[in-house]
């Protein structure tokens, strides 16, 4: 039984510093979420802070993105599937405050 809630994915993502997956991941794990749609010129839920936003975005604006994709995750019942993908990204294949 997968025990695993908003809250508790946040924190994990949150240790070691952590931010947000590396741009490439991101996208895969955005790609994951389902009920995806365009609304207007933007998409539902919002893209990843990848490509040209990267640079651009503060890490706190990174970190709320990703509580926004897993939320949404949650809503849609994807918890389990963008858990179990978080938690197999390696340190390396995070963004952290320190980078």
């Amino acid at each position: 039984m997968n025990t695993e809630t908003p809250d508790s994915l946040l924190a994990y993502c949150r240790e070691n510093e952590r931010v947000c997956p590396q741009p490439s991941l991101w996208n895969d794990l955005w790609n994951m979420l389902p009920e995806r749609q365009r609304i207007g010129s933007g998409w539902e839920p919002s893209l990843p802070l990848i490509l040209g936003a990267w640079n651009y975005a503060s890490n706190l604006e990174k970190r709320m993105r990703l509580k926004e994709h897993i939320h949404w995750a949650d809503e849609h019942g994807s918890l389990p599937e963008i858990s179990a993908f978080l938690h197999s990204l390696t340190e390396s294949e995070w963004h952290h405050l320190r980078d």
